[in-house]
């Protein structure tokens, strides 16, 4: 895939299927108009003219919705996308092409700064865009109404994936409906019942090789590849060394968290990251080494203790050095003062506890959360219950339904259970040894 002119903006971090975002969706200027790149295909939107004549950030949180499932958080900001007339082109949640968005708390950045630092003022700028900022959603700037153009990075969840699994879900309520209120166990009905209950972990599975193998098919040119090499006694498990990397590819720097996300950080660009800052506290003990970028912002850092302080560590201090070609610079802190200051992507990449690192490293679920496997479950037991009760009479549909109930319940049943097992048994154990004398990094 051929690279956009810089700047282009990244995505926020994704993992499982919505990895391929990071991959592939760009949105950046070209030839007189913001071009949105996804894995869904390519939209242009003119700048001049009849086309794009201003952009409109508003500067306010959105509100917070409560639903079935985890709470939908509201946006940290949104930019519009207005004509000569300030009618709405289209739209997006600055959020959303921040890669480190999905670590910080809401609104932990904020105006100036999170225009600067997700590329979005640099590109208006390149693409000849005006800028303007209000702090109120009732602002007589702001374009009323919707737009069916949202310049978002695309779905995590596949559509294919969507579609399969709203229709056995209408088809299951609706036979799982005349069940329950004809009192009649009919045979075609239970196998209607069972096939589309069926559906939902069948599709699951294939959404796991779906994901495995179109991933496979990417491989970027990295540079340099850099594991963890965590002191002694620091609580570093074999599952953080394996997974937990920094890659430093072609136009971008890459920190990969042990739940397989991944945060794309440019180093090419008006808004590229540019210097790494090697921290120490008063008495000059090492603390860690902030990424910054534009601004002197603090993109991310990388606790000493768990990147830079085992065997290993000096070696890797100096492969990032090189292949990153930032500049490179030391700080000492004063006084009491803290590291780092407020929230910040990396300082919590090592779980408090094996139960919290399995739950951020198993395949991701949909927006329903837990909701959804509950229905999964729900569906193949009913299926069970259902066949069984046709056994004497319908022996042939009564069989089928069984086994769709059974097999159903083991697809997913064994992913969770070897998940839990390698975890327990591996995974989640302590990896670090202590460091031989000589062998602190420096």
């Amino acid at each position: 895939m051929t690279a956009p002119p810089e700047p282009a903006l990244r995505p926020a971090a994704s993992r499982g299927p919505g990895l391929q975002r990071c991959h592939s969706s760009r949105l950046f200027s070209q030839d007189g108009a913001l071009v949105l790149r996804t894995d869904r295909g390519t939209d242009r939107y003119p700048v001049g003219g009849s086309g794009i004549a201003r952009a409109v950030f508003i500067d306010a949180p959105g509100e917070d919705r409560e639903r079935v499932g985890p709470t939908l958080t509201g946006s940290w900001g949104e930019l519009q996308l207005q004509d000569p007339d300030g009618a709405l082109i289209g739209r997006f949640d600055i959020e959303d092409w921040l890669p480190e968005s999905p670590a910080l708390p809401k609104r932990s950045v904020q105006g100036e700064q999170l225009l600067s630092r997700s590329g979005v003022s640099c590109l208006l700028r390149t693409a000849g865009i005006p800028l303007y900022t209000v702090r109120d959603r009732n602002d007589p700037l702001v374009a009323p109404g919707g737009s069916d153009a949202t310049l978002a990075p695309g779905n995590v969840f596949p559509r294919w994936y969507w579609g399969v699994r709203a229709a056995a879900g209408i088809a299951w309520f609706a036979a799982f409906t005349a069940v329950l209120f004809s009192g009649r166990t009919a045979p075609w009905l239970v196998l209607v019942l069972a096939a589309t209950a069926f559906v939902a972990p069948v599709a699951r599975l294939v959404l796991r090789a779906w994901t495995r193998v179109r991933l496979g098919r990417y491989a970027p040119d990295v540079r340099e590849r850099l594991g963890p090499s965590p002191a002694p006694d620091t609580g570093a498990t074999v599952r953080f060394c394996r997974d937990t990397e920094v890659r430093v590819q072609d136009r971008d720097l890459v920190l990969r968290d042990l739940g397989g996300q991944e945060y794309w950080f440019p180093l090419i660009g008006a808004h590229a990251v540019t210097s790494l800052v090697r921290v120490s506290d008063r008495t000059g003990a090492l603390l860690g080494v902030e990424l910054r970028g534009p601004g002197e912002q603090v993109r991310a850092v990388f606790p000493w203790d768990l990147w830079f302080a085992g065997e290993t560590g000096a070696d890797g201090w100096a492969r990032l050095r090189r292949a990153a070609g930032l500049a490179v610079s030391e700080r000492r802190l004063n006084g009491r003062a803290t590291w780092p200051k407020g929230p910040v992507l990396g300082l919590r990449m090592l779980p408090e506890s094996g139960g919290a690192a399995r739950r951020m490293s198993r395949f991701p679920g949909t927006i329903a959360g837990i909701s959804s496997t509950a229905t999964m479950v729900v569906g193949s037991v009913f299926s069970l219950v259902q066949g069984l009760r046709l056994t004497e009479d319908h022996p042939g549909p009564a069989l089928a339904a069984v086994l769709m109930g059974v097999v159903g319940l083991v697809l997913q049943g064994v992913p969770y259970a070897v998940h839990q097992l390698r975890s327990r048994l591996r995974l989640d154990r302590s990896a670090t040894k202590r460091t031989p004398p000589g062998k602190d990094a420096v």
